[in-house]
C-alpha cells in the first residue's frame, strides 16, 4: 500500500511540476513581500488540492456526458501533456510580463501553470480507470501529499531561489519536462494498446 501511495504521488509531483511553478510563481510575485509570497504559497496549495480532486473524482460523469472512450482521452490527454512537456524541456515561459494580476492564485498559477490541460486529462484518465474506493482514497491521498509538496516548495521560493539561483532553476525545470514527456509516452501508448487491444 505505501508502495502504491508513493508510486502515485511521484507521477502526480510529476505532472504538477512544482520547479516550473516555481520558477513561475517568482516571476509573478517580484513585487509582493516574503510573508505575501508564502500566504500565497498556501493558496495555491489548497486550490490545486480542490482542482485535483473535483477533477478526479468527476472524471467518469464527464466521460459518460460526453461518450468518449478511455482510451481515446488517454492519447488526447498523452498527446496535450507531451506538447506541455516539450514546452517545459525547451524552456520556454508560461508567464508574459504583461498577464501578471492583483491575484494570480487561480489564474495563471493553479490553472494553467500547475494544474494544465495534460494533468487535467491524466486525472480524469486515472479518475475513470480507477472504480474502486480503496484506490480512489489512496490516489486523494496521493494528491493531497504532492499539492502539499507544490505548496512547500513555493513557500520556500525564496530561500530556493538564493540556493539555485535562476540557472539552476531553468535546469531543474527543463529535467521535470523531460520526465513530464515521459510520463505522457506511457499515458499515449498505454491508450494505443488499450484501442488496438494488444
Amino acid at each position: 500500500m505505501l508502495h502504491e501511495l508513493f508510486s502515485v504521488y511521484l507521477k502526480m509531483l510529476v505532472l504538477y511540476s512544482p520547479f516550473f511553478v516555481l520558477s513561475c510563481f517568482i516571476s509573478l510575485t517580484r513585487g509582493h513581500s516574503t510573508k505575501e509570497r508564502k500566504q500565497l504559497a498556501w493558496r495555491v496549495a489548497i486550490a490545486v488540492l480542490i482542482a485535483s480532486v473535483l477533477l478526479y473524482l468527476f472524471g467518469r460523469t464527464i466521460f459518460g456526458i460526453f461518450g468518449i472512450t478511455t482510451d481515446a482521452f488517454r492519447i488526447g490527454a498523452g498527446s496535450v501533456l507531451f506538447i506541455s512537456a516539450l514546452g517545459m524541456a525547451q524552456g520556454k515561459s508560461a508567464v508574459q510580463p504583461d498577464s501578471v494580476q492583483q491575484d494570480v492564485t487561480i489564474v495563471p498559477l493553479t490553472i494553467p501553470l500547475t494544474v494544465g490541460p495534460g494533468t487535467i486529462g491524466a486525472l480524469l484518465v486515472m479518475g475513470i480507470s480507477q472504480p474502486h474506493w480503496d484506490d480512489k482514497l489512496l490516489a486523494i491521498v496521493s494528491i493531497a501529499l504532492a499539492s502539499f509538496t507544490v505548496g512547500l516548495v513555493l513557500f520556500l521560493s525564496h530561500r530556493i531561489e538564493r540556493i539555485l539561483g535562476e540557472q539552476g532553476l531553468q535546469i531543474v525545470s527543463r529535467l521535470m519536462g523531460l520526465f513530464v514527456c515521459a510520463l505522457a509516452a506511457q499515458i499515449i501508448f498505454s491508450g494505443i494498446k488499450g484501442y488496438l487491444e494488444l
